[in-house]
Order: structure tokens, then sequence, then C-alpha cells
């Protein structure tokens, strides 16, 4: 059986991998570049107080992301 997890499932404190990022086009394109590939260890920090956006730390730096922007990116923990 394969669940995938996606990144807005994260809780604060919890870190994985990201497996995929599931969007196209210049929205996959600036994932990427912000360093959302394959295999990027990532750290879920915190929500915002409404939950949107979410704050994330990968590869040293932090990084928010709205949920439905999370949601697009597949995880391993």
């Amino acid at each position: 059986m394969n669940t995938s997890r996606t990144l807005d499932h994260l809780m604060p404190g919890q870190t994985a991998r990201v497996r995929r990022v599931g969007s196209a086009g210049a929205l996959r394109r600036r994932l990427l570049d912000m360093g959302l590939v394959r295999g990027a260890e990532i750290e879920m920090l915190k929500r915002a107080p409404l939950g949107d956006p979410i704050e994330y730390r990968v590869r040293g730096y932090h990084l928010s992301l709205r949920q439905a922007e999370a949601r697009m990116i597949e995880i391993e923990a």
C-alpha cells in the first residue's frame, strides 16, 4: 500500500526528505530553484496563526510556503 504524504502534513519539529515536486510549469521551477529537490531534508518550523503560510527550514535557510504549495510536495519521513 503506497500512501504518499505531503509537506503540509508535517508538525513543528518534524523532518522529512523531499520525494517529488508534483507541480508543473513556472511554479515547479520556482520550487526547485528554492532547493526543494529530491532528497533535500526539510524541517517544519511553525505555522502562521491562521494556518497559512507555513515556515520550513531547507538547506540552511527559512522558507515560507502557502499550504496549497506545500500540498504539491511529496515527502518521505
